[in-house]
């Protein structure tokens, strides 16, 4: 069984990327945003403007990302997950944010695909190791086929959580959805089934109550 986890807003309390380019960006980051949330520009050349935008040194950058608050609740979920199922937090954000915080916080070291930040003069670049040509939502992360490669190591279900929209194209093929944030408006709107979520507390609480052997195969039995 794999479990899917979203970072920003989702294992993070709030979006990483956005309140990084909120304190390191002039105003110009939101309206870049804006063009890909109306579908203008994909999200690959959102984050590039964006993160282009960023005028930060090394030093306060780490500062920052070590500041990242996450949700306490993950530590529980995980506890109990990890006795059956493979987790992975897969991201259309930033690796670097992802490694510091986790480890600052003293959260278990998972598997993470997100997009590589790297050190420029002056500021930052990123690079897109999972982007896939096949993604049709033009994600920097193909979160579909990180689970598709994740999910032939570990067999049954894939498990996605969620909040925004880099996680609707996985929302559209995973087994069972847990969503927040605008990925509930995305799941009622084109009829997908989900379980809505605030923390990882209510996830593991929807969980526990899951069979344990046997029918845990059966993806009807777990929403």
């Amino acid at each position: 069984m794999l479990f899917i986890v979203d970072f920003d807003g989702t294992l993070s309390v709030r979006d990483t990327v956005d309140t990084l380019l909120a304190r390191f960006a002039p105003p110009e980051w939101e309206t870049i945003e804006a063009q890909w949330l109306a579908g203008e520009i994909s999200a690959v050349e959102c984050m590039q403007r964006q993160i282009g935008l960023v005028k930060v040194d090394h030093v306060a950058l780490e500062s920052f990302f070590r500041g990242i608050q996450l949700d306490a609740s993950f530590l529980p979920f995980h506890q109990h997950v990890s006795q059956f199922a493979k987790i992975a937090i897969v991201s259309d954000g930033l690796d670097h944010a992802i490694n510091i915080s986790t480890r600052h916080a003293a959260f278990p070291q998972l598997p993470v695909f997100a997009n590589h930040l790297s050190f420029v003069p002056d500021g930052i670049s990123l690079s897109f190791p999972y982007l896939s040509k096949e993604c049709t939502d033009g994600n920097g992360v193909c979160k579909c086929a990180v689970a598709r490669d994740l999910a032939q190591d570990c067999g049954g279900p894939v498990v996605l959580i969620g909040d925004g929209k880099s996680d609707a194209c996985l929302a559209r093929k995973a087994d069972v959805v847990f969503a927040k944030g605008s990925l509930v408006t995305y799941c009622v709107q084109q009829g997908i089934a989900y379980q809505p979520f605030q923390s990882f507390a209510d996830v593991l609480a929807k969980v526990r109550k899951w069979p344990q052997e046997g029918p845990l195969l059966s993806p009807a039995l777990l929403a």
